[in-house]
């Protein structure tokens, strides 16, 4: 595919590309099918900092921007503008699930980015446990392929609201039910 010579590159088409995703919508990222252009050094730290060259992105509009043209594909995590596509590193999932609000019994979150998340069939909880420590790790789906961890206190928050069902601790929001994990003696 050729790349028009007015075309930006890097950070600046990615920026550019970013910004047909006014207030909280989202660019059409899942119809953009560019060659891969390489890799870009942006990592999205275990606890949700974007870094740039090992600096933190200090302006939260940014982030938003970069988070609306990410995207999962099989080869990894890229930012994708209709020209390019550049490799980016997540060290865990690439948002968090920072707080959590429950109305007409339909839990709803919002994430570091600004996403908000109504959990339910199409956006799923899920508990993923550490083998070796039981340690949970708790995600919600937030669109594609990408998943928000789930912030420790939202997840407190989640088990104040769970009731046991069949020895798991469930949490409903509207008419789906998500295991938060087993309960009961030697329960990990």
């Amino acid at each position: 595919m050729s790349v028009p010579a007015d075309s930006k590159t890097g950070l600046a088409a990615v920026a550019e590309a970013a910004t047909q995703a006014p207030g909280l919508g989202l660019p059409p990222v899942h119809l953009w099918n560019p060659s891969h252009c390489g890799d870009i050094d942006i990592v999205i730290r275990r606890d949700g900092v974007w870094m740039h060259e090992n600096s933190p992105i200090g302006r939260p509009e940014l982030v938003r921007l970069f988070s609306t043209v990410l995207r999962k594909d099989t080869d990894g995590y890229c930012l994708v503008t209709p020209v390019e596509k550049l490799s980016i590193r997540v060290e865990d999932l690439p948002f968090r699930a920072v707080a959590m609000t429950e109305a007409e019994g339909a839990l709803t979150f919002t994430t570091d980015v600004g996403d908000r998340v109504e959990a339910g069939a199409e956006h799923p909880i899920r508990v993923d446990t550490d083998p070796d420590s039981g340690e949970p790790s708790p995600a919600l789906h937030v669109r594609a392929d990408l998943w928000a961890r789930i912030a420790r206190p939202v997840f407190y928050e989640l088990v104040e609201r769970g009731t046991v069902e069949d020895g798991r601790l469930m949490v409903r929001s509207r008419d789906e039910a998500f295991s938060l994990g087993p309960v009961g003696a030697g329960a990990a």
